[in-house]
């Protein structure tokens, strides 16, 4: 999970495993601040980038803008690393003398640590914000439980289809235009040039997977009063598991190598030449660059059941929020919208190629560097984001999903077993989670 240098996904993001062992923590007690001084100091929390220097450049940027209208506030940075930020978050919920104003945090994080008691309901000040009318729908649902809103969205990651335009030319084929055409693709590379995957795909690769299932109509959960049921073992998820994990087999990603692949393995083998195509990510850019494939690649939408349509895709990526805790409300949300505002989501999509989390944004940045334009693409023809409980931190740190689909492809169980198995797990999960 990652952008920039991240070859994953966007921390958040991107795998979301492993960050959740604050999801089924017990909730903190009421850590609510007492007062709201406008002086002091506001302390930050922000996530570590592999090639930081760009970003701390950025984030000075704002902070000396933010300096400008609050000249009485100083500010101070912490950049935390993304593998030990539930602990240490977690900790900051539990710690108020000790803790931020502000964090960066993941946005598959975001009911998790609602549900824990760290955040602040900021539902009033983002929507008399602005630039907040601006926000795609899917970023703002990123940081909305229960109908309040939780933070603001700070940049967004989605996956799309890279293959190599060299194969194909030679193959005298074109980049498919249905999920169909995909997989049947895929195959055929496969079969004339056994040596490379038709397209990587991975057991561990959830977030690659999802756009199937919902390019079939399937979910992975149904809400209902404010509960959530999974929705994994309907027949429409089956007939998306089910193509899925027809990928794997000899015919194009053989099992005994691509089931305990993740998302950034099946990147990997894309950017090193090994397959002819990947699901991968705007933030997967760079990495693909750097490798055997670099001026022999291009990018679309991944395509959905029929010609014309995109498939799905998950938007991952992280958000700012304030702490409950925080004795500086006013100016710590002055300071978020600082961090997340239009001006410095344009600075950290050159900075570190983030995607902005606002539509006129993401139009104007995908006009200045062309390869981001298949990812606009796909969030305008609409993402789709995880199941909003504390429930689903469990889910993805457990790897419910990533078991069913190893399963299958294993030939252990059959989808209806597997899927059935999985949607078990994660009923358990949200029950527990409330």
């Amino acid at each position: 999970m990652k952008l920039s240098a991240r070859i994953a996904a966007p921390a958040a993001a991107l795998v979301l495993a492993g960050l959740t062992a604050t999801a089924c923590a017990p909730q903190t007690s009421d850590n609510s601040a007492k007062k709201d001084e406008k002086t002091g100091t506001l302390r930050v929390w922000l996530f570590q980038e592999v090639n930081n220097k760009p970003k701390e450049q950025v984030v000075e940027a704002a902070v000396a803008a933010f300096g400008k209208e609050h000249k009485d506030t100083k500010v101070e940075i912490e950049y935390i690393p993304v593998e030990t930020r539930a602990q240490k978050i977690k900790a900051a919920f539990n710690d108020p003398k000790s803790a931020p104003d502000l964090i960066e945090y993941g946005n598959t994080d975001t009911a998790g640590y609602v549900k824990d008691g760290g955040l602040a309901d900021v539902s009033a000040e983002f929507t008399a914000w602005d630039e907040a009318k601006d926000t795609d729908p899917t970023a703002r649902q990123s940081v909305t439980v229960g109908g309040k809103i939780y933070g603001a969205p700070l940049f967004v990651g989605v996956r799309a289809l890279y293959y190599r335009t060299d194969v194909f030319k030679e193959l005298g084929i074109a980049a498919p235009k249905t999920q169909d055409e995909l997989i049947a693709t895929a195959k055929k590379i496969h079969k004339v040039k056994p040596e490379l995957y038709g397209l990587a795909v991975g057991g561990a690769y959830t977030y690659g997977a999802m756009p199937f299932i919902w390019a079939q109509g399937g979910e992975l959960a149904e809400e209902s009063g404010g509960s959530y049921k999974a929705a994994i073992n309907s027949p429409a998820a089956q007939k998306g598991i089910t193509a899925y994990t027809s990928l794997f087999g000899d015919d194009n990603c053989p099992a005994a190598k691509c089931a305990s692949m993740g998302g950034n393995a099946t990147v990997t083998a894309f950017a090193s030449g090994k397959a002819a195509m990947a699901i991968g990510g705007d933030f997967s850019h760079q990495a693909v660059e750097a490798g055997s494939v670099k001026g022999k690649y291009a990018v679309v939408p991944l395509p959905g059941l029929k010609a014309g349509e995109t498939a799905p895709a998950f938007a991952g990526g992280n958000n700012i929020g304030v702490l409950k805790s925080s004795s500086h409300r006013t100016t710590a949300v002055d300071l978020m919208k600082q961090f997340a505002g239009k001006e410095t989501q344009r600075k950290l999509f050159d900075a570190m190629g983030f995607l902005p989390t606002y539509t006129d944004v993401r139009s104007e940045v995908a006009k200045k560097e062309p390869f981001v334009d298949p990812f606009v693409k796909t969030l305008g023809a609409g993402a789709k984001f995880v199941p909003a409980s504390p429930g689903w931190g469990q889910i993805d740190a457990s790897l419910v999903l990533p078991t069913m689909f190893q399963e299958i492809v294993s030939g252990k169980k059959d989808v209806a077993a597997a899927s059935g198995d999985a949607a078990k797990k994660m009923d358990a999960a949200f029950a527990a989670a409330g």
